[in-house]
């Protein structure tokens, strides 16, 4: 949590500068989108979104959308100044700080793809991480966290990867080259891992703080965008919007 409180600070610093504190008509709406909102008709139907285990809470701030995925769908309308008060003490509040936090850093202009990829382009995402990260990082072990499927068939083909995930209905599946282990598995998997891919929604269930300091970490996708801007984290989305 001391990360998202050191964020806090930061964007309370960054709309008290562009007096968007001061402006109280200044609303900011987050909804849970419908799956085919989110993620439009990919090939494969075993994403999170597609699933329902997981829902994309999305904030709209004047001209920025901005996106975060939470397993506590709900909707929120309030003023910026009301989301930087809300107690980041649930899933859903985390949730609704991101999102507005990437809606009105993409209004602004200091971040880009903050809203998810369609159709066929998570296959796309994921042919392009292979080339990522190879070349920043050769061919190394990957400690993979949180399942994206196409990202573990993909990179599974490549490099020596292991994968975990919270959700026990995907523990012991086979993803291309991968078994998706159990969570309690991660100590383990990151200690065996020369780098850590994970995902961004790290950041909404309290779980990115055990990630840091151990290895290099790349974050993927749009839920981290304004996190990984303000904190300096290396955050890979190809195919964002």
């Amino acid at each position: 949590m001391r990360l998202l409180e050191d964020v806090r600070k930061k964007f309370i610093e960054l709309v008290t500068a562009h007096e968007l504190l001061k402006e109280s008509i200044q609303v900011v709406d987050a909804r849970p989108l419908k799956p085919e909102e989110a993620i439009g008709r990919p090939d494969r139907q075993d994403y999170p979104l597609l699933k329902g285990k997981e829902v994309m809470l999305q904030a709209q701030f004047r001209s920025g959308r901005g996106q975060a995925f939470t397993d506590m769908p709900g909707n929120y309308e309030g003023t910026i100044k009301e989301v930087l008060e809300l107690p980041l003490k649930s899933n859903f509040a985390r949730a609704v700080f991101v999102a507005t936090l990437n809606a009105v850093m993409r209004h602004l202009n200091l971040i880009d793809r903050t809203v998810h990829c369609r159709d066929r382009e998570p296959e796309e995402c994921a042919g392009q991480l292979v080339t990522y990260i190879r070349e920043r990082f050769g061919n190394p072990r990957i400690a993979f966290i949180g399942l994206q499927p196409a990202m573990v068939v993909k990179l599974a083909e490549c490099f020596p990867l292991r994968v975990v995930d919270l959700d026990p209905e995907n523990v012991g599946q086979q993803k291309g080259r991968a078994i998706v282990e159990d969570v309690s598995r991660t100590p383990e998997i990151i200690e065996w891992g020369d780098i850590i891919v994970a995902t961004g929604t790290t950041a909404v269930n309290a779980t990115l703080e055990p990630l840091l300091g151990k290895k290099p970490v790349v974050f993927y996708g749009v839920t981290i965008a304004g996190i990984a801007y303000l904190s300096g984290l290396e955050r890979y989305c190809f195919c964002g919007h």
